[in-house]
């Protein structure tokens, strides 16, 4: 009995999400794919959730807005994750505030790794690293809390996918854009 308690909370321990929001007519749609290795290509479990009522958009100020929808979807998975995958940067200059990742990972009751991928550059995000994958020219922008960032870019350069964008981000960013549920398993 206590060998497989020691194995469970292991896996626990070990499992990553990665995490999107898309916002639409006043609502929002959370997605989290996890999964167990960066290279896997296809998730552990899918955890999905409509907001009726999304918070406005508000310059400087976007983790009001996602950092709900992130939360509830999390905990919706049910587990505690040992890294975090988000759409966007973790950190930001000074004088603009903290970032969408540092937001999140001082509102966990947990230390996980928290990994920012953003598809855009930021003038005002800072301790980022650009990445290409597969033929693209035009590259990811990685950025990290918990580990260093040269370290959160190769995890994301060796995820599953021969495209710019990895398989289960991509996952990710899909289901969340779906306005009715999707017929996945947890779901």
């Amino acid at each position: 009995m206590r060998i497989r308690r020691m194995v469970q909370i292991a896996t626990i321990i070990s499992m990553r999400a990665i995490v999107d929001v898309c916002y639409r007519a006043g609502r929002a749609t959370a997605a989290c794919i996890v999964f167990s290795h960066w290279k896997d290509r296809e998730p552990a479990s899918v955890s999905w959730h409509i907001f009726p009522a999304a918070a406005p958009y508000r310059a400087g100020r976007f983790y009001q807005r996602e950092l709900p929808c992130i939360l509830a979807v999390l905990r919706k998975a049910g587990c505690e994750f040992e890294t975090i995958v988000i759409d966007g940067y973790v950190h930001l200059e000074e004088k603009v505030g903290k970032g969408l990742g540092v937001q999140l990972y001082e509102s966990l009751v947990y230390d996980p790794v928290i990994i920012g991928v953003a598809k855009s550059p930021l003038i005002i995000a800072k301790d980022c690293v650009p990445i290409y994958r597969g033929w693209s020219r035009r590259p990811l922008f990685i950025s990290s809390l918990g580990c260093p960032v040269q370290v959160a870019a190769r995890h994301i350069e060796a995820m599953h996918g021969h495209y710019r964008i990895p398989t289960l981000l991509r996952l990710a960013d899909q289901l969340a854009r779906q306005e009715e549920a999707p017929g996945l398993p947890d779901t």
